[in-house]
């Protein structure tokens, strides 16, 4: 099943002005294709819990068009759209048992107890919960319970099933654990879903693709390597992740690539923004990955530097970097610090970088 949103506008206040009005959404446009999954990413406040109780029913939006498979659903109550939403809380019943929560839509729709007991053992087991059945949710992990609330959400068949940060309440190591059984859980049956999350490593890990936010603007729609690696503004580059940021103006402009003058050198960058042309003021975005530490005496090195923090993390090795001529440090992360040479704070070096891991996005 897909969904559409067209100029879905929500603004919250009160006729008698004594609240002031607030847009929390603004004019959002996306679809949502047959089987996908997509993340509303966005720091707090960003209108992406929003957007999604709109698409719920929970909230009526004050513009727009709400579509799902085609059909348009603005007047339909929350519980007559069938779709089926995940909380943070989990919302599952404490006097029930596991398989009689996972059941319990079940049995409202008015199936035989025949039916239902056979739909909740097949989702148990898929879940991995065929030997808790008959536990309390008091006796289950946080882990587990969040797992019921997915079953019963996915036993009733939504047509669309939707998670409202479903994994905030739990431990780091166990919301990596469960954002990989979400994807897979959701790949399998091939659900229709939206994911609303601020966690931008949950939203690279389970997204077909991503929807960025803020202040209640779409900022950029793209896949997780097109968000993290292409991103469309400074807002998306800063928000996803480190990153590094070059000021520059454009030089010229072609297929093959946009050319500037970086810290006196020329460089051309094959991956750019379209809409950047020649004299444009411009940025550099490179993550720290993409930067490579050598010597002070390697002419290979583009940009010289002291190293000003060295942080040993085992598999990797930080730093922050001093560039002459730039007012911000910038970070460089190595990934085989035994092979490739550890630096100290005081170090003189050079960095280098290859124009393929950078993109050039419009200046601020």
């Amino acid at each position: 099943m897909s969904v559409e949103l067209v100029n879905i506008t929500k603004v919250f206040g009160d006729h008698d002005n004594v609240l002031k009005e607030f847009t929390a959404v603004d004019n959002v446009n996306i679809e949502i294709h047959e089987g996908e999954m997509v993340t509303f990413l966005g720091p707090s406040g960003c209108g992406k819990t929003t957007t999604l109780r709109v698409i719920s029913g929970f909230e009526q939006q004050t513009h727009g068009d709400v579509y799902i498979d085609g059909e348009l659903v603005n007047d339909l109550p929350a519980n007559k759209r069938n779709t089926s939403m995940v909380f943070q809380s989990y919302a599952i019943f404490p006097h029930l048992s596991v398989a009689g929560n996972i059941g319990f839509g079940l049995e409202l729709k008015g199936i035989s107890k025949t039916e239902i007991k056979k739909q909740v053992d097949e989702i148990m087991e898929i879940m991995g919960l065929q030997s808790l059945g008959k536990r309390r949710p008091s006796q289950l992990s946080g882990g587990q319970q969040q797992r019921v609330a997915l079953a019963r959400a996915i036993v009733n068949k939504p047509r669309v099933l939707l998670f409202d940060e479903p994994l905030s309440n739990l431990d780091a190591k166990l919301r990596e654990t469960m954002r990989t059984e979400i994807r897979r859980i959701q790949k399998k049956f091939g659900i229709t879903s939206i994911y609303v999350t601020h966690d931008q490593i949950e939203a690279m890990t389970v997204s077909d693709r991503i929807m960025v936010m803020d202040k209640g603007v779409i900022q950029q729609i793209g896949t997780p390597f097109e968000i993290y690696s292409r991103p469309d503004n400074y807002f998306v580059a800063d928000f996803i992740g480190r990153a590094n940021f070059f000021p520059i103006t454009i030089t010229k402009v072609s297929e093959q690539g946009c050319t500037c003058d970086l810290f006196g050198p020329s460089v051309s960058f094959p991956s750019f923004h379209p809409s950047l042309q020649a004299s444009d003021k411009g940025i550099v975005v490179i993550r720290p990955e993409g930067l490579e530490i050598v010597k002070d005496d390697d002419s290979n090195g583009l940009l010289s530097g002291v190293i000003t923090q060295a942080v040993y993390l085992g598999s990797t090795m930080e730093y922050e970097i001093e560039i002459k001529d730039h007012d911000k440090p910038i970070i460089a992360i190595s990934y085989n610090p035994v092979k490739e040479g550890m630096y100290s704070e005081g170090d003189s070096v050079r960095v280098s970088f290859s124009p393929l891991s950078a993109h050039v996005i419009r200046g601020q």
